[in-house]
């Protein structure tokens, strides 16, 4: 899961385009040192939707808000449908969700963290976990209090969150990968 939020370009930041290429590199791993896992490549903004490898490059942020609920949704309908015993969710963000589409309206509010929107991407990283789906988060901003939703968050899957500067971002994605991947499961 790729965040293209607005924010990610914000404050004089360029979040997206380390994003992009760790998302590059990353998939470059899994289809040629690991052929047979299957990677799904979700972007979110105010909705969720899927894009393919040869997209990453060209990946830009909108003038959108941050619906990781919408995010976490297509990303669990799509592993839902995977025969694959191992799942597990890679999300890219600057931590902060703004954004709920409730019905066919957008419920958005981008000042602070909105309970609403907090509670329901809690409930979706219980989901997960109940469902055996971590949830690894590899957070590009350092604001403190978007450092403790993104703890809160993991705290209820039992995924993993890494705090990375824009320059370091990528060896905390491969280790972690790498890491997941020595495992032996049964």
């Amino acid at each position: 899961m790729i965040d293209i939020s607005h924010s990610m370009i914000l404050y004089g930041e360029d979040r997206i385009t380390p994003a992009k290429k760790v998302a590059m590199a990353l998939s470059e791993l899994i289809t040629t040192r690991y052929p047979k896992d299957t990677l799904d490549i979700v972007v979110f903004g105010n909705d969720a939707w899927p894009v393919e490898i040869k997209d990453l490059p060209y990946l830009q942020v909108g003038p959108y808000h941050t619906n990781t609920v919408a995010g976490l949704e297509l990303a669990m309908d799509i592993l839902r449908r995977r025969k694959n015993p191992n799942k597990q969710i890679f999300m890219i963000t600057d931590g902060k969700p703004t954004c709920l589409k409730i019905g066919k309206r957008y419920y958005k509010n981008a000042f602070g963290l909105d309970r609403k929107v907090v509670n329901r991407c809690m409930n979706l990283a219980a989901q997960c976990k109940k469902n055996k789906i971590p949830i690894t988060t590899f957070m590009i901003a350092t604001d403190p209090y978007l450092q403790r939703f993104v703890q809160e968050f993991t705290e209820m899957n039992h995924g993993k969150a890494y705090f990375a500067s824009l320059d370091n971002l990528g060896s905390f994605i491969f280790k972690d990968f790498e890491s997941g991947k020595s495992k032996n499961v049964f």
